[in-house]
């Protein structure tokens, strides 16, 4: 199988010219962070106690839910931004794909610096591997050539 590098950065991105499973797997995936988004936007704990079991009972446990509002706030720009390219500009398919592939790894650097205290695993942690290797699976194969 051979890989075409120059769909990362196509000369024409309004045509994807890969296999359209992958499309419709990353329409999916980005509709999962749209909701993911919004729940630590609009969640009134912003989903750190409820979800993530962070207690915010503590001193100072406002600005955790601040801090996942804020949080949330931004996803949703990155979210909106993918999907508008994602639809728009269907030939940057790749480069979405690895901008969303490094999202995993930047958490997992992130929880290794500072890990985060909770009553039980965040969704977010659990699923980081298994997200990592279904984005980095579809960016490979959105990169190969068609026959």
């Amino acid at each position: 199988m051979k890989f075409d590098f120059k769909k990362l950065l196509p000369n024409n991105p309004t045509s994807f010219e890969g296999f359209r499973a992958i499309r419709i797997v990353t329409a999916i995936y980005l509709l999962v962070m749209v909701v993911r988004s919004c729940i630590h936007l609009f969640a009134a704990d912003g989903g750190a106690q409820s979800i993530a079991g962070i207690d915010t009972s503590v001193a100072g446990g406002d600005n955790i839910i601040a801090i996942f509002h804020q949080w949330g706030a931004i996803q949703l720009i990155l979210a909106v931004l993918l999907f508008v390219l994602f639809f728009r500009y269907p030939g940057l398919t790749p480069l979405i794909l690895l901008t969303l592939a490094l999202d995993p790894v930047m958490r997992f650097i992130a929880g290794q610096m500072m890990s985060v205290t909770s009553t039980g695993t965040p969704p977010g942690e659990a699923l980081n591997g298994a997200s990592f290797y279904l984005l980095t699976f579809l960016f490979i194969a959105s990169l190969a050539k068609k026959n």
